[in-house]
């Protein structure tokens, strides 16, 4: 629990910045359907979700917890804010947050 094990960041051509990956670093994907990849042996495991919109921030860090509902009560209490409740991906549930300073982290689940 409580240790950062993925990174997310956004593209708007996901085969293009698969291409890149694969051919400066060697990245691997894994394609979930037509609006998400993610990336391994690379050291973090992480993806790119399919966006038009600015990249902003550049990337979502995500935490681990084996209980959603109690780190997101954890944060809140902690004077952090919701940004986008939990729900549900292929993998598990997730929710994101912003912290004291609007950095937007995010937590996961496989239970």
């Amino acid at each position: 629990d409580n240790h950062i094990n993925y990174v997310e960041f956004t593209a708007p051509d996901l085969e293009k910045i698969k291409a890149f990956y694969s051919a400066a670093f060697g990245w691997r994907f894994i394609d979930y359907g037509p609006t998400y990849t993610a990336f391994t042996d690379c050291g973090l495991e992480g993806g790119f979700e399919k966006s038009e919109k600015p990249v902003v921030n550049g990337a979502l860090v995500v935490v681990y917890h084996a209980d959603l509902t109690n780190i997101k009560n954890q944060i809140m209490n902690a004077g952090g804010n919701i940004s986008k409740d939990i729900f549900s991906f292929p993998s598990g549930r997730r929710f994101h947050f912003l912290d004291p300073a609007g950095n937007e982290l995010a937590v996961w689940s496989d239970k």
